[in-house]
């Protein structure tokens, strides 16, 4: 019997400790690259800096445990911030918290009804287009750093992109975009720099947040207000939620359960408005920097949280002198890893149909800034797109009789909404014939146009005088005829499609 190497236990345990490394260092990077975009998103949605920095922290610790997507980031988001505008503006940051309560509550509901599974509807097409999009946006927003600067913010975003994407040549054991921040915020104090701060984001919070419940009065009016704004926020905050998880277990060929992110935004969401946050959902920018630093766990999604407040309260100093360009380095990095290059070289080669399905979806989102509406546009197009397809693949063949009494239409394929006018048109029931038979054998009736395109087929044949006989309906398309048609309650004898 062979005894087991006292060199394993060893092996593993410095494994494990090399693994807890490069999530603790991931989740410092996506710490730092959280800062300004949520206090960017807080600016969007007319609130102090400090809801969407304690939205960040508490959204990403809860969703660390309740999520069913490791190592994606959940935060204050832009998707979410956008819809807050009017709310805020409206009746008050009160009522915002008190949305975002509602909003936790519909996504746990939205978790338990499984609507996860909505995502097998979202095609490939949309995905391409959904991330290109992002990129777009992500680089967009780096703009205003990157215009009427002065040159030393220029020669340190260069800088940064060298040392984030150099780095990597010399050594992986440190992530390349912590490097690229920390060079450039000691190059900045070093030689005093004249650039932008942190410091002139806006104030950051001296405090840890404390629990509280929206002072808003509990009336049916209330709810009027709050339940419009907590089902688009609820709606938007899934679907970038599901689609970033997506995109994480492509990145990272592993899976994750849709389900549970759901229920468990939900919970984050509803953390966050009872410690002073807005809300948010998963951030695909900050998620695609910690998988690419290696992350694959939940730690660093929790340290990504717990860092921040802890920088924002303990080194808020040593925070507030970081560059801005050092994140915005960070920041077109992520843009440029988020684009799918590949998309574009095959855009003269996938279908035409899904490439206009990828393009629609990138300008709508692009143009409306709302992602949420460009993926519905584009999963629109693809269900249009698909059902023509399908349509075509139908088909109806005719013969005669050798008597000449008789016209037998045999109707291959899918008869639906989409192909009910072509199989109502290709059976001329003006014919001089005595008998009409419709062999449907070979297809499958799926929807009420169906059954009526049938009915005005059968009906039309019979005020001329015709005999009609539908023969072949398999099961499921004999119920519907049964429950929904008007020709004849008995049209034929059900038989088993085989």
């Amino acid at each position: 019997m062979t005894s087991p190497s006292p060199t394993a236990p060893v092996a593993g345990l410095g494994a494990r400790l090399r693994d807890a490394r490069t999530e603790i260092l991931s989740g410092l990077v996506v710490a730092l690259a959280l800062i300004p975009e949520a206090i960017g998103f807080s600016v969007i949605a007319g609130v102090d800096p400090k809801v969407g920095l304690y939205a960040s922290v508490v959204i990403a610790c809860t969703i660390a445990f309740t999520g069913g997507r490791p190592a994606m980031i959940s935060a204050a988001t832009a998707a979410t911030a956008v819809v807050m505008t009017t709310l805020v503006r409206d009746h008050g940051v009160q009522y915002l918290f008190a949305a975002t309560i509602l909003m936790g509550l519909i996504q746990i509901v939205a978790g338990f009804l499984k609507l996860g599974r909505l995502m097998r509807f979202v095609s490939q097409s949309v995905m391409t287009g959904f991330i290109n999009a992002l990129a777009i946006l992500i680089f967009m927003a780096q703009l205003p750093e990157l215009t009427g600067v002065s040159p030393a913010t220029y020669g340190l975003v260069a800088l940064g992109l060298a040392i984030i994407y150099g780095f990597p040549y010399l050594t992986r054991a440190v992530p390349s975009p912590l490097v690229a921040i920390a060079v450039l915020t000691a190059l900045t104090a070093w030689l005093q720099l004249d650039v932008r701060t942190v410091a002139h984001l806006g104030a950051l919070p001296s405090a840890l947040p404390s629990f509280t419940l929206p002072e808003v009065p509990f009336t049916l009016e209330t709810l009027r207000i709050l339940l419009p704004y907590a089902a688009t926020l609820a709606a938007v905050g899934l679907l970038e939620s599901l689609l970033t998880a997506q995109i994480v277990d492509d990145l990272t060929d592993t899976g994750s359960s849709k389900n549970r992110e759901c229920y468990g935004q939900g919970l984050a969401n509803i953390a966050s408005a009872l410690f002073g946050g807005m809300g948010g959902c998963a951030m695909i920018g900050q998620s695609v920097i910690n998988v690419s630093s290696g992350a694959r766990r939940r730690l660093s999604t929790f340290v990504a949280g717990a860092v921040l407040l802890v920088l924002l309260v303990a080194f808020q100093g040593l925070l507030a002198v970081v560059p801005v360009a050092a994140l915005t380095a960070v920041m077109i990095m992520v843009s440029i890893n988020t684009f799918s290059w590949r998309s574009l070289a095959r855009l003269r080669t996938n279908p035409l149909p899904s490439s206009v399905v990828m393009l629609a979806t990138v300008a709508v989102v692009v143009a409306t800034r709302d992602l949420a509406i460009g993926v519905l546009v584009g999963v629109l197009l693809s269900g249009v797109f698909f059902a023509g397809k399908v349509a075509r693949l139908s088909r109806i063949d005719s013969a005669l009789s050798p008597d000449g009494k008789t016209r037998t239409y045999t109707v291959t394929g899918q008869v639906f909404f989409a192909s009910a006018s072509t199989f109502s048109e290709a059976i001329d029931v003006l014919e001089p014939v005595e008998r009409l038979v419709i062999d449907v054998g070979s297809a499958h009736f799926w929807d009420i146009s169906a059954v009526g395109a049938l009915d005005k087929v059968v009906l039309k044949a019979r005020e001329r005088g015709r005999i009609v006989e539908v023969r072949g309906l398999n099961e499921a398309s004999a119920t519907l005829v049964e429950r929904f048609g008007t020709h004849d309650k008995a049209v034929s004898t059900p038989l088993a499609h085989h």
